[in-house]
């Protein structure tokens, strides 16, 4: 097999030499060759497996899928399921009610981390949760809860003198462009025209 390899090779190397000593057709038929060369190695190796099929031994054809020996979900994994989902509506609740007691999205430099040594998490498992559990970034939280925040303080009458800017960063925005857009994200409105709504 490997003198068949062998002698394929050097033909082809003979062949690419001939395009820069020999004619042009000569050339072409020199690939011709070696195409048909190459076809009758595959029609040789097709022949031989299906003489000999003995060259694929080791190759069981009774070899089952490996969701046949699975075992199938029972009434374990159901019970699983559901404690699994109910820690996990737990710890929503529970960061949920800590964001709005505590509102520590009113600090601008809060990150994942701060987050996750306040409620006592690893900061690994908090962002699975907002991630996965609740199909959330990180800052897309947070930033919720600071509009929430904003439009609150836009409704209040009593706060009426206090500008976009001022209340921007009292509720933990760093710039007002990325306050003006996750605000409109969340209104489809500017904070100018949500308060001349109000």
């Amino acid at each position: 097999m490997n003198c068949v390899f062998v002698v394929m090779h050097s033909f082809t190397v003979s062949k690419n030499m001939l395009k820069y000593i020999v004619n042009r057709d000569t050339w072409l038929w020199a690939n011709v060759i070696v195409i048909i060369m190459a076809l009758s190695v595959i029609c040789w190796f097709v022949m031989k497996a299906l003489n000999h099929p003995e060259l694929f031994r080791g190759i069981n054809s009774r070899l089952h899928l490996t969701k046949e020996f699975l075992p199938q979900e029972n009434v374990d994994s159901i019970e699983t399921k559901s404690n699994h989902n109910e820690a996990v509506v737990s710890q929503i609740s529970a960061l949920k009610q800590y964001m709005e007691e505590k509102e520590p999205y009113l600090d601008p430099s809060l990150t994942i981390q701060e987050l996750a040594n306040q409620i006592e998490i690893p900061a690994r498992d908090l962002s699975v949760l907002i991630n996965h559990e609740m199909d959330q970034h990180f800052f897309d939280f947070v930033n919720e809860y600071r509009i929430q925040k904003a439009m609150r303080i836009l409704k209040d009458e009593s706060k009426s003198q206090l500008t976009v800017l001022e209340i921007l960063y009292e509720v933990g925005f760093n710039s007002k462009s990325s306050f003006n857009t996750s605000f409109k994200k969340y209104t489809n409105l500017t904070p100018t025209a949500f308060r001349n709504a109000s």
